[in-house]
């Protein structure tokens, strides 16, 4: 014991007081829950003393040097040490200014007894934070892993950090490697302990992790390697979760070096980059105490339609086109003929919403090339309708097959449309007429940049 009180003692002045010093903004409150496995089997020996008196003396030596830091809180959670045969747990302090005295008097007089329930405490956990509170918060079991009762910890656990309210959960295996008869590494981060020394460490690096922060530089490369320079949206999800920490542009100053991001060190991440499609790498965590270089290699080129003709002297539309993946039914993306846009390496479908729409099928992006269409520039159609018309419609003929492309506006005596060139029929109906011989046909052909009138 007098070793690890040793260790400790050494451990607290390296570590000194916790902070960023790269920041100049005042670091989030951490709020840090101690769950304690008080159950009979912490009575067993283990290094130089029983498993809970090594526990007791670790936790109080620990909290000796957390009540220094401003930024952390803590609060203790104990099950198994109600009464003999209890699988209750209770939680013993919450959390609060000035509590440290009131857990360590706590830690003093635990007196191991009952039943494991790591598994209900951990469910109980959620309710121990304060509500509507954005703090950083944090579990830490510790276990001897001796009383096999936790069969559904892992399900608890995947509810923990689905509920958003906890960052990370640790969980410290004390004793003999064999006494945990299944794995807890789906409940969180599981490091057993090898004997007191180790103890100490362990607890130490949790606890350092508190508000330090990850410098993170995402290098985005080409096909040749070479650095992108131009800005994209990127967001950092927490992958547990689901849920967006952190969006940002990824960026290259005048140096040519990509901004460096500060990220928590205790959040498994998926980068979602926004290009078109999106691109994503998933389950990225990143280490404290280096600088973490992401280099993604992503192969963009670009698109433009454009309109090819002579621009008549009636205004044309501006045309939106949805682009698709080839095969695909997703618009990733939508922009204006003349605009050009960025898109990953591959095959596309432009779908042009002229009248009729255009669909441009298997259009091939390659990387750092720009691919260019053209389409031909429409034509006006218009329409001179007699009085006793009340209905219409307008087809689009190709091959001998009619397409339907707008029905007639049947208050418009003379109707103007801007077409794509080709050969189209009108179809009239005579007002209150149910005889199909007084339907009225025409058909004729659009040109590009022309004008067509149609007199009835």
């Amino acid at each position: 014991m007098k070793r690890l009180l040793i260790g400790l003692i050494g451990l607290i002045g390296l570590i000194g007081p916790i902070s960023v010093a790269a920041q100049s903004q005042q670091p989030e409150k951490t709020r840090l829950l101690i769950i304690l496995d008080c159950s009979n089997s912490m009575w067993d020996h283990w290094q130089s003393d029983s498993k809970i008196k090594v526990t007791q003396q670790v936790l109080l030596s620990f909290l000796d040097s957390a009540a220094r830091q401003n930024n952390i809180d803590v609060a203790l959670r104990v099950f198994g040490h109600l009464n003999k045969d209890s699988y209750a747990t209770r939680l013993e302090v919450p959390f609060g200014d000035d509590n440290y005295y009131r857990i360590r008097s706590k830690i003093k007089t635990l007196v191991p007894q009952g039943g494991c329930t790591a598994a209900t405490a951990l469910t109980d956990a959620l309710d121990d934070f304060p509500p509507t509170d954005d703090s950083r918060n944090i579990i830490l079991i510790i276990t001897d892993g001796m009383d096999d009762c936790d069969a559904d910890i892992c399900n608890v656990a995947r509810y923990v950090q689905l509920s958003g309210v906890v960052v990370k959960t640790f969980i410290l295996g004390i004793g003999n490697r064999e006494d945990f008869h299944h794995s807890l590494d789906c409940a969180g981060k599981f490091t057993y302990v090898q004997n007191e020394e180790r103890y100490a460490t362990v607890l130490y690096d949790i606890f350092g992790l508190s508000d330090k922060r990850a410098r993170v530089i995402v290098s985005l490369i080409d096909e040749d390697g070479a650095l992108f320079e131009t800005e994209v949206p990127m967001t950092f999800y927490d992958h547990h979760t689901g849920v967006a920490r952190l969006s940002t542009l990824y960026a290259v100053g005048s140096n040519l070096v990509p901004d460096t991001l500060l990220l928590d060190p205790l959040i498994n991440y998926d980068i979602v980059l926004h290009t078109h499609p999106p691109y994503r790498r998933e389950q990225l965590q990143f280490a404290p105490e280096k600088v973490s270089h992401i280099d993604i290699k992503v192969g963009l080129g670009s698109v433009q339609v454009r309109l090819e003709g002579r621009k008549p002297s009636w205004p044309v539309p501006s045309y939106t086109l949805s682009v698709r993946p080839e095969g695909r039914s997703n618009t990733i993306k939508q922009q204006t003929v003349g605009e050009r846009a960025d898109y990953v390496a591959g095959r596309y479908d432009i779908e042009i919403q002229t009248m009729p729409p255009m669909l441009l099928r298997g259009v091939e992006v390659r990387a750092s090339a720009a691919t260019e269409l053209n389409i031909p520039m429409p034509g006006l159609l218009t329409i001179a309708k007699p009085r006793t018309i009340t209905t219409g419609a307008l087809f689009c003929m190709t091959d001998g097959t009619a397409t339907w492309v707008c029905d007639l506006n049947p208050n418009s005596a003379l109707e103007k449309l801007v077409l794509q060139p080709g050969e189209y029929e009108i179809v009239l109906h005579p007002r209150q007429s149910t005889d199909y011989s007084h339907v009225l046909t025409r058909r004729f052909v659009i040109e590009s940049g022309q004008t067509t009138k149609i007199q009835f």
